[in-house]
């Protein structure tokens, strides 16, 4: 008697399957990346230790593929094609977590909110689908939205740079204003043998950098924007699909051609080397900035479910709750494992769902074989080095498109939303999204606030999130109709 074996589960002739999985793993390869590069940087990492994070996240995001493609136990792995990598929708909370505490503090402080966060996640699994009816397409949109228009500050910065060198309290310290005003004094008393205070002098420095917005910087970011934009034009299939990844190749090799970009530490870099936990820092659990990445985690698990039904849909293979249960329950774990291993939270890569569509190969192996190649890149530190080498201007030019393409989904999602016969639903957004710009606008509006209630009160995602559900709640109620919520799930695969 035969058996029909299903076209997600085929096993595939290894060299296609690692061909294949090859592939993907260039598709989500630039954003898989660039997340270490951003927060890695906020924190003022040494370039070591930012080239550490590269090759860690690589490793855990192999190592998670490897779980939910492949399947571990009954309680892990949707066993479906996905590839695993770090949410974009995280970044924003932990560059803010990263302003206020830098450094090695401020990447354990990080680390503890990713494992927090990971356990709520997979408490949360199976709870989901009852949590699905507080997030319909206005809330969803909204808050997809409000991400991607917060990270585009960070592309932006990565084109133009700081306006100013040394940075200082708005509000000064009343002991340094009452030292200058009392070295004032001393230098202007009679006989007095101190030199007198400089004219301009100041407790709030107002160094301009002279590299400010110069003008090679922008030419090659502009550079790589118009590669990408060319490539997504004319290129056809797998080339338009890594068409952001061309595009870094290209500002590398202008910038290495200029002389802009050094190889010394790719040089010094180890060929082969082990990723352990903690090698960074060793976490710390601060209630607040684990709520923080809490709320967040439920948002991506949202676009989770999304994705997976549309698998479902794509494999022909039907999603029941408990295999929906178990993907998201791997979500939670990879998270967990991510903030062991000094990385962040993981989401399935969206990107890879659409190269699904495009390709029609259905077999999960595919994506286990994809899950193998990451953790050997993983484990190679020449890799990572040549990565953290990158000039940020490069970065920039490709951090507007994934950054916006965030943006662009949210709007996606609101086009679906009813605003002709509910006008309340642009209430909703239009005081989300206001509520949402707050921390990027006014980024010292909360000085005069209880320092304990900072940190989550300085994600503008977080504050949007609040609001949109509250005002969802209040003008629509929660509608037991997970229907629409579902489909605004589906349509988050921008990121």
């Amino acid at each position: 008697m035969s058996t029909t074996v299903h076209p997600v589960d085929e096993k595939l002739p290894w060299g296609r399957a690692a061909t294949l999985g090859l592939q993907h793993v260039l598709v989500m390869y630039a954003g898989a990346v660039a997340v270490p590069l951003i927060v890695g940087r906020a924190l003022n990492l040494p370039p070591e230790q930012v080239a550490h994070l590269i090759s860690a996240d690589l490793f855990v995001c192999g190592l998670v593929t490897l779980i939910q493609a492949w399947g571990a136990t009954q309680w892990f792995g949707i066993k479906l094609p996905v590839m695993m990598g770090v949410t974009f929708a995280a970044v924003a909370p932990m560059v803010s977590m990263a302003q206020t505490t830098g450094g090695e503090a401020g990447a354990g402080l990080i680390f503890g909110a990713v494992i927090g966060a990971g356990v709520v996640s997979l408490l949360l699994a199976p709870l989901m689908s009852g949590l699905l009816r507080y997030f319909p397409p206005v809330v969803t949109g909204t808050i997809i939205a409000v991400i991607g228009i917060s990270l585009m500050r960070v592309g932006i910065n990565w084109i133009f740079g700081n306006p100013v060198g040394p940075t200082a309290p708005s509000v000064p310290n009343p002991e340094h204003l009452k030292w200058l005003a009392d070295a004032q004094s001393a230098a202007g008393a009679p006989g007095s043998s101190l030199p007198p205070v400089p004219k301009g002098f100041a407790i709030v420095p107002t160094i301009p950098n002279p590299k400010y917005a110069d003008l090679t910087g922008i030419g090659i970011s502009a550079i790589v924007l118009t590669t990408i934009l060319l490539v997504a034009r004319f290129g056809k299939g797998f080339i338009a699909n890594i068409s952001v990844l061309l595009g870094i190749i290209v500002g590398g090799i202008i910038t290495a051609a200029m002389g802009l970009m050094s190889f010394q530490k790719v040089a010094k870099a180890q060929w082969v080397d082990v990723v352990l936990p903690f090698q960074i820092a060793t976490p710390v659990f601060d209630p607040i900035l684990i709520l923080t990445m809490s709320l967040v985690m439920i948002v991506v698990m949202i676009e989770s479910t999304g994705m997976f039904l549309a698998l479902g849909d794509m494999t022909g293979k039907e999603i029941t709750r408990a295999d929906l249960t178990r993907g998201l329950r791997t979500d939670g774990l990879g998270t967990i494992i991510g903030g062991i291993f000094n990385t962040f939270p993981y989401t399935s890569f969206s990107q890879n769902v659409g190269l699904v569509a495009v390709t029609g190969v259905k077999s999960r192996w595919v994506c286990v074989a994809g899950g193998v190649i990451l953790v050997v890149l993983g484990v190679l530190p020449k890799m990572a080095a040549l990565i953290e080498s990158l000039p940020t201007v490069v970065l920039g030019g490709a951090g507007l498109v994934m950054f916006g393409m965030v943006a662009a989904t949210g709007i996606r999602i609101l086009s679906n939303v009813d605003f002709q016969h509910n006008r309340n639903n642009a209430m909703i957004v239009a005081v989300s999204i206001g509520v949402g710009m707050i921390p990027l606008v006014a980024p010292n509006f909360r000085q005069w606030m209880p320092h304990a209630i900072h940190p989550l009160i300085e994600s503008g995602i977080l504050l949007s999130s609040i609001a949109a559900v509250a005002l969802n709640v209040f003008f629509n109620g929660a509608s037991r109709d997970n229907s629409a919520a579902v489909l605004a799930a589906r349509q988050a695969d921008a990121h």
